[in-house]
């Protein structure tokens, strides 16, 4: 009997022992050992193959940042004045609240939706100042995913930015797509996106881009977002806008706006969610709104109740320092006027770099239609190349973007603009 008790007690130590040994060896591992790498930001990827490449003719024309005509960053003029009274002010450095500044959230409603509207006036909607447009996309899919009282499913264009699926499933929704780009003349395909939009099954979330379409700089024209408007009303749809480029896109930003105030003068209790990286050049201040229009005051109450439950555990309180300049900017007429004239000159280069681009090709005596480059809008546009082209152009010429063509107008110059003309003519001869 002794026997068989010492047996069982070295058993079992010896059960401990590489009990023991196991976790020990788990922990010199390391807990992360079963993780695998994952596949490079393409956008940021391109980055660091262009940092990399020593050739002084190198040209990176895929990041979606502006540059002056020098290819440098710029900072607006009126934003570096806005943060000399700022600084002069000595503001203390308080929590902003969770949903944020109120004087922001006004303007950029204001902003957005322009005058006249009556639910503005009256307080039917509800914005919270988010981390930019990314953190208000998120945000917004938060919500859906809890609240919305249809399928969670988000239609977005088929050709849509690179971000926008993995926030929407990240929260828990799922995505398909509603037809959109037509390859074959490079621009907006409004009868498909029309047969499309009619047969999805009703009570969808549709997701559009406001203006200046990223990736394929195809907007929709004013009568393509009126007839879109009442076939989601006719299909009871629930609008969801993304508005990154208000002001940039076309320097107007009445008409960078259109198809937000046409929605809402249609009725539709729409979804908006805003940057300010762009039209202001506040990009590392992450700066943005999400605002929900509703029926009334106490569906705003609600609703906004709601909101600061998903906001808390998200990132708790906004960034305090790039609201407080778009607020300033917004509120002040001498810095929004001032605002007004640069946005539309980073607009103005915008056109100036389509049109150069188009031109160098044509001068070269391209065989391609390339009317596209000056039919597209905004930062971007896609060019038709095909990934073979694009490789071609990244090995031979050190001329980098997105492997689906996409071109950022913005990082041409007229210094650069004829070898990128050049190149592309050669290789899509």
């Amino acid at each position: 009997m002794a026997l068989f008790s010492s047996t069982a007690a070295v058993s079992k130590n010896c059960t401990s022992f590489f009990a023991k040994a196991c976790v020990h060896a788990i922990r010199e591992s390391s807990w992360w050992s079963h993780v695998e790498e994952g596949p490079p930001d393409v956008i940021f990827g391109i980055v660091e193959a262009f940092n990399r490449d020593t050739n002084p003719v190198k040209v990176n024309l895929g990041i979606g940042v502006y540059r002056d005509d020098d290819g440098n960053p710029w900072v607006l003029p009126v934003v570096r004045k806005t943060e000399k009274m700022l600084f002069e002010k000595e503001l203390d450095k308080e929590y902003a609240g969770i949903m944020g500044f109120e004087s922001f959230r006004k303007a950029a409603v204001q902003l957005a939706f322009g005058p006249g509207f009556e639910f503005i006036e009256k307080g039917q909607y509800t914005t919270a100042q988010t981390i930019s447009g990314t953190g208000a996309l998120r945000l917004a899919a938060n919500y859906l995913q809890k609240y919305f009282p249809f399928e969670k499913k988000v239609f977005v264009p088929d050709r849509t930015w690179g971000n926008h699926v993995p926030v929407l499933t990240h929260a828990g929704l799922t995505t398909a797509t509603y037809k959109y780009y037509n390859p074959s003349t490079c621009m907006f395909d409004s009868e498909g996106a029309y047969n499309t939009l009619q047969s999805i099954p009703k009570n969808s979330v549709v997701l559009f881009h406001a203006c200046a379409h990223n990736p394929t700089g195809a907007d929709p024209l004013p009568e393509h977002w009126m007839e879109m408007s009442k076939i989601c009303q006719d299909r009871n749809h629930f609008v969801f806008i993304d508005m990154a480029y208000q002001g940039y896109a076309t320097g107007s930003l009445e008409n960078d706006a259109f198809a937000v105030r046409q929605f809402a003068r249609d009725g539709h209790k729409l979804l908006l969610t805003q940057s300010f990286a762009k039209n202001m050049g506040l990009y590392g201040e992450r700066v943005g709104a999400m605002t929900l229009l509703t029926s009334d005051t106490d569906e705003a109450k609600r609703v906004e109740s709601q909101v600061k439950i998903i906001i808390r555990p998200l990132w708790a309180n906004p960034p305090i320092h790039g609201a407080r300049i778009a607020t300033t900017i917004l509120n002040n007429k001498e810095l929004y006027d001032q605002w007004l004239i640069e946005v539309k000159s980073m607009a103005d280069r915008t056109f100036l770099m389509r049109k150069m681009l188009r031109e160098e090709l044509e001068r070269k005596g391209s065989k391609r239609n390339w009317s596209h480059i000056t039919g597209q809008i905004g930062m971007f546009c896609f060019s038709g190349l095909n990934e073979a082209e694009v490789k071609q152009l990244r090995d031979d010429y050190h001329i980098y973007m997105t492997k689906d063509g996409r071109i950022s107008i913005v990082a041409l110059t007229t210094k650069n603009v004829d070898y990128v003309a050049k190149a592309i003519h050669e290789v899509t001869k």
